[in-house]
């Protein structure tokens, strides 16, 4: 009798500890939540939020990969972080590919599931920028001079690539004279700078600029006002 009591002891005490492992370290009690990537100008930042449940000591680990691939590559910046986002743009750099990320947390010993983003691809959802804008005036008029947004990649001399080296893209000029705006100019992409002409003297306009991508028609926020005074 007491050889068969000790084993049906040892079970339950087997499976009391396990149960009590178990609800002491719930895994996805700290799981990441939201994981998702933002992307503006080409630079893809994968996002995600604490588990409301979790703790502030714990540490992230991100993964990525191509679409269709099987294997996941560490991302190296970001391993065992604490900040809540991971710049992805460089392993992400090709924009005909699509890509997926995963993130989980670590704390005590303990990791929570991965959790895993929506498929991401960089041309067809990046954000744009406003552009730059710089006026000088002339007899002739004002003349606008717009540098488009900068993506996050270089060239091999390491100079930096430009949003519309990437995807085709134009731009809107707003031209305001008392708060009141007078007119609109569209601007190609390639073209560095705008005349506006037949304006009044000795009058002061404002302009703002914004960017447009043609491939969704996805438009910038405008670019905060410059105001310059006619001859």
């Amino acid at each position: 009798m007491a050889s068969l009591l000790i084993p049906t002891l040892l079970l339950c005490y087997s499976s009391l500890s396990r149960c009590s492992e178990s609800k002491e370290y719930p895994l996805d009690v700290f799981a990441p939540q939201e994981v998702k990537f933002h992307s503006l100008d080409y630079r893809n930042v994968l996002h995600w939020k604490q588990h409301a449940n979790s703790t502030n000591d714990q540490q992230y680990f991100v993964q990525w990969k191509v679409y269709g691939e099987k294997l996941w590559t560490n991302a190296k910046e970001c391993h065992g972080i604490s900040r809540l986002l991971c710049d992805l743009s460089k392993e992400t750099s090709d924009s005909r590919e699509w890509y997926y990320a995963r993130v989980h947390a670590a704390h005590s010993g303990n990791q929570s599931p991965w959790v895993i983003s929506a498929r991401f691809n960089p041309k067809w959802e990046t954000s744009v920028s406003p552009p730059t804008m710089k006026l000088h005036v002339t007899e002739k008029g004002i003349v606008v001079q717009l540098k488009p947004p900068r993506s996050p990649h270089r060239r091999s001399n390491g100079s930096w690539i430009s949003v519309r080296r990437l995807q085709r893209m134009s731009f809107t000029i707003h031209l305001m004279q008392s708060d009141v705006e007078e007119e609109t100019f569209e601007m190609e992409g390639c073209a560095k700078q705008l005349l506006i002409s037949d304006l009044s003297p000795r009058t002061t306009y404002c302009l703002t600029a914004e960017s447009r991508l043609h491939l969704l028609g996805r438009r910038s926020t405008r670019s905060p006002r410059a105001c310059i005074t006619t001859l």
